[in-house]
């Protein structure tokens, strides 16, 4: 990862609002480029990435940038998504965009494959870097699941075990981990022919990256390791599509992380109706959603 120190940081580093100059010298730019910055900056505060205030140097005022909803990009905060953000825009994923009139017009599963001529896990495994920036992505997100617990602690009471499920999908994820310890425990198994028991069965933004049929297949295999019958369940922290109920913006943005799915791997983002046919067709019995943060959704659904 570039360990160069963003805007943000810069900012906040600062310890307290910082004027243009002030940035631009924090910054390792060319001296031409005094001008882009400013320019940048005046489209990130306008689209509300930052904010400005004044402060007196002397007898004048400047106009100075303060930090907004961009603390989220710190990279010493708790809960932080630059890993994600840098992911976002590593070429590799950026790349299959400007070829998707392309990949319509031909056979391939995804613009991804179209792109690079084998499919995202295949790439990722052939490509340390771009797969690093994708696993640090994954683990900043994965923090949210503070979120989750604090926020939802009825949810996971009375659950004596809990299996997270995925962790990047294949059994070579864990193969470099080290030994397990105490209550917790990393196996190598295939979600796609076996899940250990277990009274919850969590999965946090899994089956998103899966079509239908695959869908299915890893929720009997969940279905079949909820040890509880009564009382366990599956928990999925997924993204449900519901253009009733949310704002426009926050429809824009699953709109937009669904045409991400279409783009870069073969699954899509779903309305509560295509999560209740998978979970019918899977064999449970009812489930329940209830909206949790950003854009996320936790889908409790019972055996």
């Amino acid at each position: 990862m570039d360990e160069e120190a963003s805007i943000p940081d810069i900012i906040h580093g600062h310890g307290e609002p910082t004027t243009l100059s002030e940035l631009v010298s924090a910054l390792p730019i060319h001296a031409t480029k005094v001008n882009c910055v400013h320019r940048l900056m005046c489209m990130l505060v306008h689209s509300g990435f930052f904010a400005t205030a004044t402060k007196l140097h002397g007898d004048k005022e400047e106009k100075v940038y303060v930090l907004t909803p961009s603390k989220v990009l710190l990279k010493d905060q708790a809960n932080c998504l630059f890993p994600f953000v840098l992911a976002m825009f590593d070429p590799a994923l950026m790349t299959p965009w400007q070829f998707l009139g392309d990949w319509m017009k031909g056979e391939k599963l995804t613009a991804f494959q179209s792109v690079h001529g084998m499919g995202f896990w295949d790439y990722m495994d052939q490509n340390p870097e771009s797969k690093n920036f994708f696993h640090e992505a994954m683990a900043s997100d994965s923090q949210m699941m503070n979120l989750v617990v604090r926020d939802c602690k009825p949810v996971f009471e009375g659950l004596n075990s809990l299996v997270d499920v995925g962790g990047g999908t294949f059994p070579h994820v864990v193969a470099n981990l080290l030994e397990s310890s105490g209550n917790l425990k990393f196996l190598a198994l295939d979600m796609f022919e076996s899940i250990p028991s277990a009274d919850g069965i969590l999965q946090k933004l899994v089956l998103r990256a899966f079509g239908d049929e695959d869908c299915i297949k890893i929720l009997k295999r969940c279905r079949e390791a909820i040890k509880s019958k009564g009382g366990g369940k599956g928990i999925i922290i997924d993204i449900v599509i519901n253009e009733k109920k949310d704002e426009h913006e926050l429809t824009e943005a699953k709109l937009y992380f669904d045409m991400l799915m279409m783009a870069l791997a073969s699954g899509r983002e779903r309305y509560e109706k295509d999560w209740e046919r998978l979970f019918m067709e899977a064999g449970f019995s009812h489930y329940k959603v209830r909206p949790i943060f950003d854009l996320r959704s936790l889908i409790e659904v019972y055996p």
